[in-house]
């Protein structure tokens, strides 16, 4: 998909009017955000990729649009494990819900900085080196393989090794109750849980960035759709924390979903290379990615439901 300087220029700019808008005007104040206000806010950002694919699909064709649709609905449901990932980080420095929105919204402004720099970086390793898919490939699917297999527990994030080594580097006062980065004490500037929370979720988007944007160039290397289809994921991604976060929990089987996803697309990068090499008429098509995503998302949240209601009756019974 070919585009023009000012097509880049025009949906940057767009970006920027609606984080300035998130933060200056529809959440100026500290206020927990309510799960109606956020479910209308989620659909009001799914919304706008539709338009989008919508858009692509009209100036562009369809197949672009189907690219674009694949690769968001990939990226959201990866973007899963960083909905975890919050609820660990605010719980564990009891960070009040009120102030969370402006967190994550600092939090979702720097992701969406590194996933830019990663994609063009990628993308450009692959145009200059094709056999980095091969390694892209078998990434993904070791690293699914791994996730299938691992053993849920209890995280205690003061055995993190980016916690342990933030505290060593940044001079703390981690009992501040006002949502700032630093504050001033007997002259002394320190930093704030706050902080600390920030880098964390940073630092974690950061490694899950490592298996999505592969994934993501596995359904298209089409600088302009991943990019875009990534940043329409991750600027929802605070709404649908917020409409979620209460039931979370109790989604036990999305980890297994996403694990063979991983892995489904790490063999899907392998097949289809290999099939252009060796001259092979086989293909997995992005129609087929989109079939599996759906499915496998839609049978792990129907499992969760089922065995957490049939655990309820049963303590329920007791």
């Amino acid at each position: 998909m070919e585009v023009s300087l000012g097509y880049w220029v025009g949906f940057f700019a767009f970006v920027l009017v609606m984080l300035a808008l998130d933060l200056g005007v529809f959440h100026r104040g500290n206020e927990a955000p309510t799960i109606k206000s956020s479910l209308l806010w989620s659909a009001f950002w799914i919304g706008l990729a539709l338009i989008f694919a919508l858009l692509v699909g009209v100036t562009s064709g369809a197949d672009h649009a189907l690219d674009f649709i694949t690769a968001y609905l990939l990226e959201k449901s990866l973007s899963i494990d960083n909905l975890f990932i919050f609820i660990l980080v605010f719980g564990f420095f009891g960070i009040e819900l009120k102030f969370q929105h402006r967190l994550l919204f600092w939090g979702v402004f720097g992701a969406l900085v590194m996933r830019v720099l990663f994609i063009f970086g990628g993308a450009a390793l692959l145009q200059k080196f094709t056999w980095i898919m091969y390694i892209f490939g078998l990434f993904l699917i070791v690293t699914g393989v791994k996730m299938l297999f691992e053993k849920d527990g209890h995280t205690d994030l003061n055995d993190s090794a980016i916690i342990k080594l933030l505290r060593r580097i940044l001079p703390l006062k981690e009992d501040v109750l006002e949502p700032k980065f630093f504050v001033r004490v007997d002259g002394k500037l320190l930093a704030t849980q706050f902080l600390l929370a920030l880098l964390f979720i940073e630092a974690s988007d950061l490694l899950f960035a490592v298996d999505s944007i592969p994934a993501v160039l596995a359904v298209t290397q089409d600088t302009f759709i991943v990019v875009t289809s990534n940043i329409f994921a991750i600027m929802g991604l605070r709404s649908l924390y917020f409409a979620l976060s209460g039931i979370l929990p109790m989604f036990r089987y999305i980890k297994y979903a996403l694990a063979i996803i991983l892995a489904f697309i790490g063999v899907k990068m392998l097949v289809n290379e290999g099939a252009k090499l060796l001259d092979w008429h086989i293909h997995i098509s992005n129609v087929a990615s989109l079939i599996v995503i759906i499915t496998l998302l839609t049978l792990s949240i129907v499992a969760s439901v089922i065995v957490e209601r049939a655990q309820k009756r049963r303590r329920f019974k007791a």
